[in-house]
C-alpha cells in the first residue's frame, strides 16, 4: 500500500517532510545524506538527543533542521509530517514502526524490520490495514555488484544458476562495543541479523524462495557475546544452492560474489564503492562518478578459465545507485508507485535467519 499523511508537506509540488529516527550510524552515514539527495522529500526532524549528534546534523543539513529528543516528541506533531525513518537499534524497529502506522504516518524502517518474521507480517498487516507504505530499507540491492548479476542472470548470460556464493567479510579483530556486538537476545544484534539480512535477502531476491536452511554460527572475538563468524547455506524452491558468508574474522577476504551456472560463471571481488564515500562526507550528485568502480575492481565472466590467470571477459560494473531507493518511496507516496522493498519481502528473508539461527543451535538441515 502507499498513502501519505496530512502533514504541512502533502501538497502537490511541495517536498513530502521526512522525521529521522536516530543519528547513530546508519541515520547519520545512510539515511540523512539519501533523503536529503531526494528530490520531493525533505529532511525535517531527527529525533537524537545527543548534542553532539545534533550539532553535525544542523552543520550539514542547515539551521532549517528541527530536533526532537524523544521519539514522543516527534508524535506530538505527527501531523506536520509525511514519512517516519527509523534507524535506531534494532529492538526498538517494531514498536516505533507500530507508533508510526497508528499515528497514520507511512513508515520506512531499516533492516532487519523486526527480530522475527512474525512480528514483521503483523507490521504489514497493521500497514495494509491502515492504507500505508511500509517500506525496508535494504539498500544492497542497489549495490554495484548486485546490479550486475542481477542482469547477467535476467539476461541469461551464465545459462542455468546452480550455485550463489556471497560473501561479506571483514576483518575487525577487535571488539568496538554497542548494542550490535550485544550477546542480549532483545538487541537482536550479531551479524546473522546484520550483514546476514543483506546477503539473504539479495539470494532470495535473484532466486526466489527457500526450501532449506543450514547454518554454522561462531563466536570467534575474545570477549565477544554474540556471532562474528557466520554460514549459511539455502536451497532455493528451484534448486539453486546459495552459500553466504559474513565475518568478522576473515584474515584473507574471498570474492564477493562466485556464482556458477551451465553457460558460465561469474566472480567478482571488492565492495561497492558508495557505503565507503557517505562515511567519507560525499554525497549523492557532489560528483559524476557516484557508484562507479574502476575497471581494475569489474568482475570476470567465464567458463573453465581462472579470473587471477586473465581467464574470462571483463565485465564491466554498472553503477551503484543507493539513491534509487528513497526516489522509489517518493514516488510511491507521490504518485503509488510500486514499494521498493516490502515488509513481507523482508519477512521471508526473516524465516531463513531464523531457521539459521536454529540451525546453528541445534545442528542439521531446516525444512522452511
Amino acid at each position: 500500500m502507499t498513502g501519505t499523511s496530512t502533514g504541512t508537506g502533502s501538497g502537490p509540488g511541495t517536498p513530502l517532510r521526512v522525521g529521522l529516527i536516530g543519528y547513530g550510524l546508519a541515520g547519520s552515514v545512510f539515511h540523512a545524506p539519501l533523503i536529503a539527495a531526494t528530490e520531493g522529500l525533505a529532511l525535517d526532524t531527527v529525533v537524537t538527543s545527543n548534542p553532539e549528534r545534533q550539532e553535525q546534523a544542523r552543520a550539514e543539513f542547515g539551521d532549517g533542521l528541527r530536533f526532537a529528543a524523544t521519539p514522543d516528541e516527534l508524535w506530538a506533531r505527527a501531523g506536520e509530517l509525511d514519512l517516519i525513518v527509523i534507524a535506531s537499534p534494532n529492538r526498538t524497529h517494531v514498536p516505533l514502526a507500530t507508533t508510526a502506522l497508528k499515528a497514520g504516518l507511512p513508515v520506512v524502517v531499516d533492516k532487519p524490520v523486526a527480530g522475527t518474521a512474525s512480528e514483521a507480517r503483523e507490521l504489514a498487516a497493521l500497514a495494509d490495514e491502515r492504507g500505508l507504505l511500509l517500506s525496508v530499507f535494504q539498500n544492497r540491492r542497489w549495490d554495484n555488484d548486485f546490479l550486475t548479476l542481477r542482469k547477467l542472470v535476467d539476461d541469461g548470460e551464465l545459462g542455468d544458476v546452480y550455485r550463489f556464493e556471497s560473501r561479506f567479510e571483514r576483518w575487525r579483530p577487535q571488539l568496538k562495543g554497542g548494542w550490535r556486538e550485544s550477546g542480549d537476545p532483545a538487541e537482536i544484534g550479531g551479524l546473522l541479523y546484520d550483514l546476514g539480512s543483506h546477503v539473504v535477502d539479495q539470494a532470495l531476491t535473484l532466486f526466489g524462495p527457500a526450501a532449506q536452511v543450514y547454518a554454522e554460527s561462531d563466536v570467534r572475538r575474545p570477549g565477544a557475546e554474540t556471532d562474528d563468524d557466520t554460514f549459511i547455506a539455502i536451497t532455493h524452491v528451484n534448486g539453486v544452492r546459495s552459500h553466504l558468508y559474513v565475518s568478522a574474522t576473515t584474515a584473507q577476504l574471498g570474492p564477493r560474489f562466485r556464482v556458477l551456472g551451465s553457460r558460465a560463471g561469474y566472480v567478482k571481488h571488492g565492495l561497492d564503492p558508495q557505503e565507503a564515500v557517505l562515511r567519507e562526507g560525499g554525497r549523492p550528485g557532489s560528483t559524476a562518478e557516484w557508484g562507479i568502480e574502476p575497471e581494475t575492481l569489474w568482475g570476470h565472466v567465464g567458463a573453465g578459465e581462472s579470473p587471477l590467470t586473465g581467464g574470462g571477459r571483463p565485465e564491466p560494473t554498472l553503477r551503484g545507485a543507493y539513491p534509487a531507493f528513497y526516489q522509489a518511496v517518493a514516488a510511491a507516496l507521490r504518485d503509488g508507485g510500486p514499494n521498493p522493498v516490502t515488509a513481507y519481502e523482508a519477512a521471508d528473508a526473516l524465516d531463513v535467519l531464523e531457521a539459521a539461527r536454529r540451525s546453528a543451535r541445534d545442528g542439521g538441515t531446516v525444512t522452511l
